[in-house]
Formats: structure tokens, C-alpha cells, sequence
């Protein structure tokens, strides 16, 4: 009898992870949550341990051809720190398995290792050990992140409630379109190398997708405004996927008013010029790190003020419905179309 092959672009990513995780519950009694949100958590007794990996690999995550191995190394930290921060946690101890080929010389190693120690210093993290392996195909680089969070400052993807208010920081869709500019500018080198590369004016989008910043600033801001968000996750791949994943973690719906999502003006300028939807590339580019989180409507005297926090939304109690009210009055459903590693 032949056996059955699934493909796994069938399932996706997150189906593929749900479906390999149905037989690894927690069984030890300070596994607090396993598999399943930004973080594991781990009870140590009068705080929770915090843990998660990251994978980053040449051609999938960042092309070497206009990614420079210093923004590669603060990348692959930035990434990691923002597990932690989507659970309010703080972060503290890294470790980095690298595997790479000989055509990698020792200064470019250290050219990485420098923007690894650059994003230490800015988040406060101590890289600690790690494995160093070869490899036949390229760079791979895996970091693991421990950090810590209070008890009862933890923060979970599950617990949003209905009527609470949907949040997100800073501005959306500037990786991505950061992204786009970077391989324009790939292909009019490759078809002329003499042709020099046309970045002016595009460097905010263009750093957002080089150097992103784990947003361990808002979590610090949200402590001394004394909120605690009722869920939370960080946007790596795209706003709707996000919020997908709230809603049907805790079972909520949503409504989310396109005029309020924050997107920068390069985006609307690139956009045009690329003929590329601002909207559509905030709420599926992805890579911005940025965090979606909801708050209890008390606390919206709290955050309001606050440049770095947009509210876009509400959460409701019709789980089936997650919607986006447009500028021109409609609702239109949210779906995912962010980034799927096994469609590619």
C-alpha cells in the first residue's frame, strides 16, 4: 500500500506547526505554555522564564547582495527580542548557532558579530554561548532569547476580550516596501553594473527592512503608564495574519478602521510609484516588528497621547467576523496573504 504524501504548502506554516505540536504537550509542572505563542513559558518561581528561537537563512530571510552583514547580525537579534517583548517581558541572555561556507572570511564573520553586539547593547541582552557549524549552502543563523516577565504581567495572544481596544506601535508596511526598493534597485544592477542604485529619499522604508527595532521601548513605556495589555503579538508577518491569530486565540472578532492604521508618507510615495497598495502592503508586507496588542477601554486615557501607540480598532464578541472598515464605508473581511515560508 502507498503511503499518502501531503505537501506541505497545504498546511502552511502554522498548520504544519499545530499539527506537529498535537504530541508535545507540556508534562514537566514549570512548562507553563508550550508551543503555540511568541514564547514558551517557564515558571521560576516567583516570575515566569521566557524562551523562543528564531531562524534566519541567506535567500529566504535576507539576500546578502544588498543586506549588509552588520545589519544581518542586528537583525537577528532585533527579531528575537521582540518574541519577548510581544509577551511584555524583558529580555536578557542570547544564544547564536551559525552555520556558514568557506566563502566567508573571518572579517565578515566579525562584520556580522558586530551588529549582533550593536543590537546587545541597544536592547540590553547578553549573547552567551552559542554553535558554530559549516555549511554547504550559505549563511544560517539561529538565535534563541531567554527573558523574564512578573506573573502578572504576562502576556498572552488568548486573553483578548470583546470591547477591547486594538492597538498597534509605530507605523506599518515600511518593510515591505522597503523591500520592494531594494530589489528594484538588485535588478536594474544586474541588468547594468555600472548603474549606481537610486535610494535617495527611500531610507526610512529602507531601514525598517534592514534594521528593525524590537519595540522594547513601548514596552518599558506601557510599565510607567501602569497598562497591562490583554493580548499581545508581534507583527513579523503582516497586520492581518496578526490579528487573525489574536482572534482566534481568544475567540474574539474585530473591527479595524483603515484610517487609523499608521502608515509612514514614503509609503504612500513608493506606493505610487510602484503601483503598490499602501493599505495592502500594511496589513500583508510584513517584517515591521512592530507590536498588535489590545487594551481594556479604561486604560485608553493612558496610551492616547502616546506617539508611538495608534488605537485601529476594536475587539468584538462575533469571532466569525474580523473585518476592515474602509475610508469609503464599507467592510470588507480580513484575511491573511502575509508571508508563507512553503509558497515560495
Amino acid at each position: 500500500m502507498t503511503q499518502s504524501r501531503t505537501e506541505i504548502a497545504s498546511l502552511g506554516e502554522f498548520g504544519l506547526i499545530r499539527r506537529l505540536s498535537e504530541n508535545f504537550t507540556p508534562t514537566l509542572p514549570d512548562s507553563v505554555l508550550g508551543i503555540g505563542d511568541d514564547t514558551a513559558v517557564i515558571d521560576l518561581g516567583t516570575e515566569y522564564g521566557l524562551l523562543s528561537t528564531d531562524l534566519l537563512l541567506e535567500g529566504v530571510h535576507f539576500d546578502l547582495a544588498f543586506c549588509p552583514l552588520k545589519h544581518v547580525g542586528y537583525k537577528a537579534i532585533a527579531v528575537n527580542v521582540s518574541d519577548i517583548a510581544a509577551m511584555n517581558g524583558i529580555p536578557g541572555q542570547v544564544t547564536v548557532g551559525l552555520a556558514l561556507s568557506n566563502r566567508f572570511s573571518v572579517e565578515a564573520v566579525e562584520e556580522l558579530y558586530a551588529g549582533m553586539r550593536a543590537a546587545c547593547d541597544d536592547f540590553k541582552v547578553d549573547l552567551v554561548g552559542g554553535d558554530l557549524s559549516a555549511s554547504r549552502s550559505g549563511l544560517l543563523i539561529s538565535v534563541s532569547v531567554f527573558g523574564k516577565v512578573a506573573k502578572e504581567k504576562v502576556t498572552y495572544r488568548k486573553t483578548a476580550k470583546p470591547n477591547d481596544l486594538l492597538c498597534v506601535t509605530g507605523d506599518l508596511g515600511g518593510a515591505y516596501m522597503g523591500l520592494q526598493v531594494l530589489e528594484r534597485e538588485k535588478q536594474v544592477y544586474m541588468a547594468n553594473p555600472g548603474m549606481q542604485p537610486e535610494l535617495e529619499g527611500n531610507e526610512y522604508i529602507i531601514q525598517r527592512q534592514l534594521k528593525p527595532e524590537a519595540r522594547m521601548d513601548v514596552i518599558y513605556e506601557l510599565r510607567d503608564a501602569g497598562v497591562v495589555p490583554t493580548a499581545m503579538i508581534d507583527v513579523s508577518d503582516g497586520l492581518a495574519s496578526e490579528l487573525l491569530h489574536l482572534c482566534s486565540q481568544s475567540g474574539v472578532g474585530a473591527l479595524v478602521f483603515e484610517e487609523n492604521i499608521p502608515i509612514d508618507e514614503q509609503v504612500y510615495l513608493i506606493g505610487t510609484e510602484l503601483n503598490l497598495s499602501p493599505i495592502t502592503a500594511a496589513m500583508n508586507g510584513g517584517e515591521d516588528y512592530e507590536l498588535l496588542f489590545t487594551i481594556k477601554q479604561a486604560d485608553y486615557d493612558r496610551v492616547k497621547n502616546s506617539p508611538n501607540i495608534s488605537v485601529i480598532g476594536y475587539m468584538t464578541d462575533k469571532p466569525a467576523e474580523i473585518q476592515l472598515a474602509t475610508k469609503g464605508g464599507n467592510r470588507l473581511p480580513i484575511t491573511a496573504q502575509g508571508w508563507n515560508h512553503f509558497n515560495q
